[in-house]
């Protein structure tokens, strides 16, 4: 693992750890808010690396963070949404929304159009794996009453 891994994984499970923080999920549970961020934020990179386009290295990473978020819920007994809503944020598009913006001021419509959509198709990507993973969870826990 190269120093820029262990820098994005540091920067990662801060980011996600703050976010936790300022949302006031418990104290206790900051340091595994941090470890699904971290988490999803290295699976993401790793797809790209492979060559995986944006938006479907979204999903197997939000995916992922989805299922580890309901692990911990009912390991730690707490809210899925502590886990899971501080562990999207490494994957939040801001940067690209920025540029969109950034862009829009330059007046360069064209790659401003371009950076908007792929900013949106992330985002909802990001509520199209949460909300798969948990019907996934939800199919799952109604197989094992019958």
């Amino acid at each position: 693992m190269s120093w820029g891994w262990i820098e994005q994984a540091i920067m990662s499970f801060i980011s996600a750890a703050a976010f936790g923080l300022i949302f006031n999920a418990p104290r206790q549970m900051l340091p595994q808010c941090g470890i699904v961020g971290m988490v999803g934020w290295l699976l993401y990179m790793s797809c790209t690396e492979m060559g995986l386009e944006a938006i479907p290295s979204t999903l197997i990473a939000v995916i992922v963070v989805a299922i580890i978020s309901q692990l911990f819920a009912k390991l730690y007994k707490t809210p899925i949404i502590v886990f899971s809503v501080a562990g999207i944020i490494p994957l939040v598009p801001g940067g690209i929304a920025y540029d969109a913006m950034r862009k829009v001021v330059e007046n360069e419509y064209d790659i401003a159009v371009q950076l908007g959509v792929k900013a949106f198709m992330i985002s909802g990507t990001i509520a199209i794996g949460l909300v798969l993973s948990e019907v996934v969870n939800q199919t799952i826990r109604r197989l094992e009453r019958l």
